[in-house]
């Protein structure tokens, strides 16, 4: 009861200052410009630093909540270009990954998560930053671990997209495919984050009240994101988002 009670309190909307409820607005709205832009990194971006202010099991199940809700416009929009037959052999191992994750997430301390978190963040902002894309041609027994970790990493973080873009990567679909693709992976293994987390109590009031007012936020920021028109290059993109990911990354070891 004891731990409840805490619960509770940590839960509590009242606890964030005007400060800290504007930088969680402008996290979010960063955040799904994007994945309005690229079609994933929402999650990337603010997970870890939504972490530093609320609970790491009131911020994933968030963000599933939202990125699921972003993930469908996406693959109803493009759905002519989606690749099925990249998507189904990853599906068994998503399931796997997700039901491990699941029994991770109710039993492991979330101030030990929080760390772990902070690690796989930097772990990701080194590839980012220092490592190669990979070409295509490559077999689809990648898929047991694209679909194992992309599973159990996007239910304990909310970030296993990372595993699923090196997996379409590897297969070398173009461009309009990957993005359509990403999105259809990202709304299937989402249902199934979903469902977990409402069957394992994580939606809770303040989780629910979170989202609403977000969802607003993340449609504008989703409808800017896709009509923008950069000169930025996909590389020098990938290096920002690199070395935003270190400062989350190290923000969250250090907190």
């Amino acid at each position: 009861m004891a731990r409840l009670n805490l619960d509770r309190k940590l839960y509590m909307l009242e606890s964030l200052t005007i400060t800290e409820l504007a930088l969680a607005l402008g996290v979010l709205v960063v955040a799904y410009l994007v994945r309005g832009i690229t079609g994933f990194g929402s999650g990337l971006i603010a997970i870890p630093i939504l972490a530093l202010m609320l609970p790491i099991t009131l911020v994933v199940p968030m963000i599933g909540l939202l990125d699921y809700t972003a993930s469908l416009s996406h693959g109803v929009s493009h759905r002519r270009s989606i690749q099925w037959r990249e998507i189904i052999p990853l599906l068994p191992f998503t399931i796997i990954g997700v039901l491990s994750a699941l029994y991770i997430f109710k039993t492991v301390d979330g101030e030990l998560l929080k760390q772990i978190l902070g690690g796989f963040i930097l772990l990701y902002a080194f590839y980012s930053l220092f490592g190669r894309n990979p070409h295509g041609g490559f077999s689809r027994k990648w898929s047991v671990i694209g679909g194992g970790f992309g599973g159990l990493v996007g239910t304990l973080f909310g970030t296993g997209g990372p595993f699923y873009v090196i997996y379409l990567q590897l297969r070398g679909l173009d461009k309009t495919a990957f993005r359509a693709t990403i999105a259809t992976i990202f709304m299937l293994d989402g249902a199934a984050r979903i469902v977990g987390y409402g069957v394992s109590g994580f939606y809770k009031m303040d989780t629910i009240i979170l989202v609403l007012v977000s969802l607003p936020v993340m449609a504008v920021a989703m409808y800017v994101g896709g009509h923008i028109h950069t000169n930025i290059s996909q590389e020098s993109f990938k290096r920002a988002i690199g070395i935003v990911l270190l400062g989350s990354g190290t923000a969250l070891l250090l907190n």
